[in-house]
């Protein structure tokens, strides 16, 4: 079997293919994430208790459509989060199969210290870029999840990402 190789026709090492590498800067999030923020919530559930602090209310397919989730992934997140005491699950009074989302008072306790750190997180990820590294490296880091996005098992819904955006 024949190795990879650059255009150049040298050999392409699996530390440089793109998709190691960009695993490889998942670990790297995620371990920071954790040293930042501390363990009390995974990124995922970080993402959806900043989903519920904007969007009080909203049903647990709409979560999904907000976080890039499966709705399956989704729904047990939301149980997850209720069984500690952060998400409140309340049965829609118009169909039995919604349950309707809320932060609990714990929940948005909670994101009060996490938030703020956030922007520190932000600033240790990146710390190894100057700001004109930084600002390209978040163009195109946008660009690949936007254009990419299709690709994903649970794609975001842009719709629901332009009107989270103001743009919808």
């Amino acid at each position: 079997m024949r190795r990879p190789r650059h255009r150049n026709g040298s050999i392409v090492e699996v530390y440089d293919e793109p998709g190691h590498l960009i695993r490889r800067a998942q670990q790297i999030a995620v371990s920071l994430f954790h040293s930042t923020m501390g363990n009390g919530v995974t990124p995922i559930q970080y993402c959806v208790l900043r989903v519920l602090q904007e969007h009080p209310g909203i049903d647990q397919v709409t979560l999904a459509k907000f976080c890039a989730l499966d709705t399956s992934t989704a729904a047990d997140l939301a149980v997850r989060l209720e069984e500690r005491g952060l998400v409140r699950r309340v049965m829609a009074t118009t169909s039995k199969r919604f349950r309707l989302l809320h932060l609990t008072a714990k929940g948005t306790a909670l994101l009060k210290k996490l938030v703020p750190r956030s922007s520190v997180l932000a600033g240790r990820l990146l710390q190894a870029l100057n700001r004109d590294e930084q600002k390209v490296f978040m163009q195109l880091l946008k660009k690949f999840v936007h254009l990419n996005n299709d690709e994903s098992r649970a794609p975001l819904d842009r719709g629901f990402a332009a009107s989270r955006n103001g743009r919808g």
